[in-house]
Formats: C-alpha cells, structure tokens, sequence
C-alpha cells in the first residue's frame, strides 16, 4: 500500500467529458483523489454530493478533486450532469490505476470484481503523498475532517 511520503504514481484517465486528465498536470497545486466503488449507488452519491457542495472550502485550501471509479465515462457523464458535479471525474475503466494506488476490491457485492475502494488520497504541489486511507468498507466514508486537516497544514507550509 502507498505511504504518506511516497511520491504519488502519475497516471492518465479519461474524465466524462473525454479530455484527458494527468495527475502530473496539477503540479503546483495539492490534490485530493478520491475513488470510489460506482456511480449512481447511495454512498457514493452522498459522498461526491459533499464534495460539490463543499467544493469551495476546498479550492480556499487550494485542492483540486479528481475522483475515480471503474465505471465508464459515458455512465461518470450521465451521472455528473445529473448530479450537478463540478470537478473532473475519472474513468479507471481499465484498473490501471486503482491497481498502482491498490484501492482494488478482489470481489465486491454480486460477485463483482476489480471494483475501486472507496479511499482518499492527499497529493502535495510536490506530486507526494501526504494523506491515504482505503476503506475496506464501502458503506463508511473517508475521514474528510483529516482530509481538510492536512490541506490547511499544507497551504500554511506554503503561505511562510
């Protein structure tokens, strides 16, 4: 599993628009990955839902949030525009991702398999890792509250 301290694994996703979004084009700015099992599902939805509407508080701690999952970009476009999402969403449709952050279920619910965990990951300006946690239970959440804890600790290292 990755540290806090290792540099984050770079990596290419198609978002539902189908541009192409690099971890490495964020340099400069810190990021919160955060990926998730599927789309349309009730925690998923509850929680991506926190995000837009808490979307500023982040962007004040200079975040961006690219979240992940398995499913295609065609449902992540159906489900963005439904929803109102107002940051990128990724298609790891392939796994090649969730495979480098090991955020992979080896059998989730229905006999699903290569489904992402839910997890949130802090990446610095630097591209390191600064924050993870990997739920095996897809019904908790990540701890937001130790997500915005380590922002505000790097946008003050910054800001001296």
């Amino acid at each position: 599993m990755l540290q806090i301290g290792d540099k984050a694994p770079d990596f290419t996703l198609r978002a539902s628009d189908k541009s192409q979004v690099k971890l490495s084009d964020f340099r400069g700015k810190n990021v919160v990955i955060l990926f998730y099992p599927a789309a349309f599902t009730g925690v998923c939805t509850k929680e991506l839902c926190m995000m837009r509407d808490g979307l500023s508080e982040y962007e004040k701690l200079d975040a961006q949030i690219l979240a992940i999952s398995v499913d295609s970009l065609f449902t992540l476009a159906k489900w963005k525009e439904d929803m109102g999402f107002n940051f990128p969403m990724l298609s790891d449709f392939n796994k090649t991702v969730s495979k480098k952050y090991d955020t992979l279920y080896k059998e989730f619910v229905f006999e699903m398999k290569g489904v992402s965990k839910r997890s949130a990951f802090v990446v610095d300006q630097d591209g390191t890792i600064r924050y993870a946690e990997v739920l095996d239970n897809a019904g908790e959440m990540p701890n937001f509250d130790a997500v915005k804890t380590t922002l505000q600790s790097l946008s003050r290292a910054t800001s001296h």
